[in-house]
C-alpha cells in the first residue's frame, strides 16, 4: 500500500510537471489535466485542481460536459 501511495505522489509531481509545460496552450493544457484526472487517486485529483487553480486561474479547470438526454 505504501508503494502504491508514493507512486501515486510522483505521479501527482510529474502532472504537474507537464502541466506546466503546457500551460501555454489551454486546449493541450485541459487534455493533460484529463489524463492526469484519469490517473491519480480520488483525493489527488482533487489537490491537483487546488494547485491548477492557484497557479493558473479559472480558465484552466475542467468543465462539465451537459448531456443532453
Amino acid at each position: 500500500m505504501k508503494k502504491a501511495r508514493e507512486k501515486s505522489k510522483k505521479m501527482l509531481a510529474y502532472s504537474q510537471n507537464v502541466l506546466n509545460k503546457m500551460s501555454f496552450d489551454v486546449l493541450l493544457f485541459k487534455k493533460e489535466l484529463t489524463k492526469a484526472c484519469k490517473n491519480l487517486l480520488a483525493e489527488e485529483v482533487d489537490e491537483l485542481m487546488k494547485w491548477v487553480l492557484e497557479n493558473f486561474g479559472a480558465q484552466y479547470v475542467l468543465q462539465p460536459i451537459p448531456v443532453k438526454k
